[in-house]
């Protein structure tokens, strides 16, 4: 849907420009005059990754879809929808983004994929990842955190078991929900993962994490190694990710250093403030689940108690 958006209006914004030029490629049809061409849905079924099994009749839905789109076009357009200065904008910002990525796709397009050399380096020099990875079975109780307060510390402090934890949540009325998890040392931040080997079994402990605390009981530790070719297609896409990344970092970093950027109009801490946002890029995280998961646990292991 949010691609239709886009693409209805850029689309809107080129009729405000003008732009009659007639479509290329071999017309499909004729909404009021306007030609839906084959050029149009092959990129939809491009865009789409339809399967060749599935081309015949994803391409009659296709269809259906971009004759709906003009329709809504043409009614944008004569309701001068294309001159709305909110229109107008995001139609320039998809723009500007749409040939910003091309640039940097072309850029990182033609990076080779790992070797087989490469990612047997990166699991022999991370053992803690693979040979060695750890599996954490925790329970947890889980509590808004304005209900986390000196008495309930206290009796964490005090509670040999979650159970008497949730006991005491009971008799206080605090509303918790209970779940049970595990994890393994791949998943985690390595601060995290540390401290919990660090912890004997039936340790409890606390995390905060925003608007929500986690009270955990680490219930048990096992060992979980993977072998070379378990872990081998997860190496490759977090190497690959990685050049990514450092590709992208590089070429905005030499675009800054050959530019001139003034800031204008901005307090006098502006230009500190400004310098220190990160481009969205593809995140490298340890291979395996903890690229979903790093963000919550650097922010638990800073409030691990």
């Amino acid at each position: 849907m949010l691609c239709s958006a886009l693409v209805l209006l850029t689309a809107v914004g080129m009729a405000a420009c003008g732009n009659k030029e007639k479509k290329a490629g071999q017309a499909l049809a004729s909404v009021n005059g306007e030609e839906i061409t084959v050029l149009q849905l092959n990129e939809e079924m491009q865009r789409a990754n339809v399967q060749a099994a599935q081309q015949d009749a994803a391409s009659k839905q296709l269809l259906e879809s971009l004759i709906d789109r003009q329709l809504l076009l043409n009614e944008a357009v004569k309701e001068k929808m294309d001159r709305d200065p909110k229109v107008v904008q995001a139609v320039e910002r998809a723009k500007s983004l749409i040939i910003a990525q091309a640039y940097m796709q072309k850029k990182i397009g033609s990076l080779p994929r790992p070797g087989k050399a490469e990612v047997e380096a990166y699991f022999e020099k991370n053992p803690q990842y693979f040979t060695q990875r750890k599996q954490f079975d925790m329970r947890e109780l889980i509590i808004a955190s304005a209900d986390m307060n000196d008495a309930l510390k206290a009796a964490m402090d005090a509670a040999k078991s979650l159970d008497e934890v949730a006991a005491w949540l009971d008799t206080h009325q605090v509303k918790y929900g209970r779940t049970q998890l595990s994890r393994s040392s791949a998943d985690l931040a390595p601060e995290l993962s540390g401290k919990l080997l660090a912890m004997p079994k039936g340790q409890l402990f606390i995390i905060r994490e925003g608007d929500r605390t986690l009270l955990i009981s680490l219930a048990d530790i096992k060992d979980s190694p993977v072998t070379l070719a378990q872990a081998a297609p997860q190496i490759e896409q977090f190497l690959t990710n990685k050049k990514t990344k450092d590709v992208a970092d590089a070429e905005l970093k030499r675009l800054r250093a050959t530019a001139k950027i003034e800031y204008l109009n901005q307090p006098a801490a502006g230009k500190d403030a400004a310098s220190t946002v990160t481009p969205a890029t593809p995140a490298s995280a340890p291979a395996g689940p903890a690229a979903v998961s790093n963000d919550v646990n650097e922010r638990g292991a800073a409030g691990l108690k």
